[in-house]
């Protein structure tokens, strides 16, 4: 009975064992299916890379460098010991001519976007360069031919003639990439040929201060010398980055590499091929970003939008946009930012006309306005308005001791001759205006938005503010004929 009892326990907990066994593999079987998911990928890269690599090109560029002259003989007394020493130097170049120029070579990456040959990379891949080859995928070389540059998103187009189609990859949208998704680079590091690294989006909209359209990706997928102008690739295959650059003390790779948004290439690469060159749209305003204080003194309901500092000749001043205002929304799209607004202007069809919403002494409205281009506003000079000299009226407020424009004062303290509004003489080191930034010969052109010129309109305007209950007031500020916005608390 009790082996009975045994056996019959043995059989009923034998199946109770065998289901969890079952269950557990299952539950591995579905963690498995939904980290493949996550990555897109399955267990492997390997059949996304055998994919893509065919698109990618490594880039050979040379350049002939001309030597320096050769060093004239110094002047030592005759019979020195040094007069042999520097002869013997000069002679190793004979005859006294100059060296030959000499050849370098310089290596990155490429990957081409069009059956026809047309093939993306950075600029300073083949910047300056007297010859460009391509290498495919298959062993193949074929001379480049350079169809347009952008330095300021390091971007440049090339083209090869090949007698077959060639394969080729598409841009994706970088906009909808989230920081942690799976990346996969692949381009020439080091001259060690066609390589693939992969990881993660580590963070998205990154600036690098190279230019007004950086957008770049971080990526913690090695990228080295060598993979510059090669392609970031989502998990779908598409291209989200170029790769540009890297941060490392060493000059290897660290897992902080950086790669241009293919948002902001994909435009650039379109113009480059039908123009050969950009054409960026042009709203024609100077703008800053707007803090908490600034947001403040505007009367704004958050901490958003561009503010106007200055308006040259060009479209927003013809269409009545005046310094002061602030830039909400911008063809449809809202503006969160300076970069953001740059970004959705350089974007825009030159000629096209725009409804830009701003908020101007509290109340929101729409102006049109037809964008000009920007590479040929560049080029064109601004010519300032003179002013016309006032009498010396001098006053202090807020730590800051002014004065009414002269030309005497202009002369002393350093200032164009065409300078307007109130100079600062002074500042207190302890105040508010000093920790922002101001200083001695800075020009007050507006305050709370008012244009000023004599201290005491900045006076009454600070007044102004206050029994508005504001918090803190809004300066204009020129200094070297640059303009900036400063929030000054008027606490105390």
């Amino acid at each position: 009975m009790k082996s009975l009892a045994i056996s019959r326990t043995q059989m009923w907990h034998k199946p109770q064992i065998y289901s969890i066994g079952v269950l557990l593999t299952i539950a591995l079987l579905v963690a498995q299916t939904i980290t493949a998911s996550a990555r897109g990928v399955g267990d492997s890269f390997a059949d996304l890379a055998e994919q893509l690599s065919p698109s990618v090109v490594n880039i050979t560029t040379t350049q002939t460098i001309a030597q320096p002259n050769r060093p004239q003989m110094p002047q030592v007394p005759k019979g020195s010991p040094f007069e042999d020493f520097f002869k013997d130097f000069l002679d190793q170049n004979p005859n006294g001519q100059n060296q030959k120029p000499r050849r370098a070579t310089a290596l990155g990456s490429g990957f081409i976007i069009s059956a026809d040959g047309y093939i993306v990379t950075n600029n300073h891949v083949i910047d300056k360069a007297d010859t460009i080859v391509i290498e495919l995928f298959s062993g193949k070389e074929l001379d480049a031919k350079l169809i347009g540059r952008d330095i300021k998103t390091d971007i440049a187009l090339l083209k090869v003639e090949a007698d077959e189609p060639l394969p080729f990859v598409n841009f994706g949208d970088s906009d909808i990439s989230r920081v942690g998704d799976w990346v996969l680079a692949i381009g020439n590091p080091l001259g060690q040929g066609f390589s693939v690294s992969a990881g993660i989006i580590s963070a998205n909209n990154r600036s690098l201060r190279s230019g007004p359209y950086d957008d770049f990706i971080q990526t913690d997928a090695a990228i080295n010398r060598g993979n510059s102008g090669g392609p970031l690739f989502n998990m779908d295959g598409d291209v989200i980055g170029v790769n540009t650059a890297i941060i490392s003390p060493t000059g290897g790779s660290i897992g902080l590499g950086f790669a241009m948004a293919s948002n902001v290439v994909g435009p650039v690469t379109q113009q480059l091929k039908e123009f050969g060159e950009t054409r960026r749209g042009w709203l024609g305003v100077s703008i800053q970003d707007i803090d908490a204080e600034m947001a403040d003194a505007l009367g704004l309901e958050k901490v958003a939008g561009a503010l106007v500092s200055g308006v040259p000749d060009g479209p927003a001043k013809d269409a009545g946009i005046l310094a002061g205002d602030v830039i909400l929304n911008f063809d449809g799209k809202d503006v969160a930012d300076t970069r953001g607004l740059i970004k959705q202007v350089g974007n825009s069809e030159v000629g096209k006309s725009v409804r830009v919403i701003i908020q101007r002494e509290g109340k929101t409205q729409t102006i049109k306005v037809v964008l000009a281009r920007r590479e040929d506003a560049e080029k064109a000079a601004v010519v300032p308005a003179v002013a016309k000299p006032e009498a010396v009226t001098q006053e202090e407020s807020l730590g800051m001791e002014m004065t009414s424009l002269t030309d005497d004062i202009r002369n002393q303290l350093g200032l164009p001759a065409d300078a307007k509004g109130v100079a600062i003489v002074s500042v207190n080191e302890e105040s508010d205006a000093f920790e922002k930034g101001l200083r001695k010969g800075d020009i007050i052109a507006e305050v709370g938005q008012t244009a000023v010129e004599s201290p005491k309109d900045v006076a009454n305007a600070i007044q102004a503010a206050k029994d508005a209950g504001r918090k803190s007031v809004l300066f204009l500020i020129r200094r070297g004929g640059n303009p900036r916005f400063v929030a000054l608390s008027l606490a105390g």
